[in-house]
């Protein structure tokens, strides 16, 4: 007889900005998340590379622009 083991659901490891990120898809595939979407952009803003723009020379101007507005 096998012995069945329990799973415990455990919080993934995340960064500090984003504790108590939860993103659920339901049965119609639309998706919930427990953070507006603006605070998610902002953070992959400032921590994400965007590759399609790493060989643009003006690249640290649009950054600084985009942290001056905040």
């Amino acid at each position: 007889m096998s012995k069945k083991k329990k799973k415990i659901q455990e919080d993934p490891k995340v960064h500090g900005d984003l504790k108590g990120f939860k993103m659920e898809i339901d049965s119609f595939g639309e998706i919930s998340s427990s953070f507006p979407i603006d605070k998610i952009n902002e953070f992959l803003n400032k921590n994400v590379e965007d590759k399609k723009l790493k060989d643009r020379e003006d690249l640290d101007e649009i950054k600084r622009g985009s942290e001056e507005e905040e």
